[in-house]
């Protein structure tokens, strides 16, 4: 199993920062920041205006999706799978194909079912997103 990173916000920078409220101080530092070879600007805020941040709910969110912090909630959905119970995928190459659970792994939010793929019946590994009850 390969395992590939991908960019979350390709060409994107987050940026965790205390920005002074006087004008004159986040204007010192967003130009020095604005002055580092490949950096246009910040999102969301014109020429001349205080970037706007985001909330921490937006950031918590991000930092989720991008795997840097877990929550139990987001960890493993809550599903109930049973062995035997026919599945679709809905989610991944082999969206469409309908199979069976074999097994179901709750600590990795895992479920392995067994699809038919050109005649033969094959076990597949996914994620319990990646299924729906049929």
């Amino acid at each position: 199993k390969r395992q590939v990173k991908k960019k979350f916000f390709p060409g994107y920078i987050l940026v965790e920062m205390d920005l002074p409220d006087a004008p004159e101080g986040w204007k010192e530092v967003c130009g020095a920041i604005t002055e580092i070879q490949g950096v246009t600007g910040f999102v969301g805020s014109g020429k001349n205006q205080k970037p706007a941040p985001i909330s921490t709910e937006e950031a918590k969110n991000i930092l989720q999706k991008m795997g840097e912090i877990k929550t139990p909630d987001t960890m493993v959905p809550k599903v109930s799978y049973t062995l035997g119970e026919s599945v679709r995928v809905v989610d991944g190459p082999f969206n469409n194909f309908n199979g069976v659970v074999e097994d179901i792994n709750y600590e990795k939010g895992k479920v392995k079912v067994r699809v038919e793929i050109f005649g033969r019946s094959t076990p597949v590994e996914l994620d319990f997103l990646q299924v729906e009850s049929i």
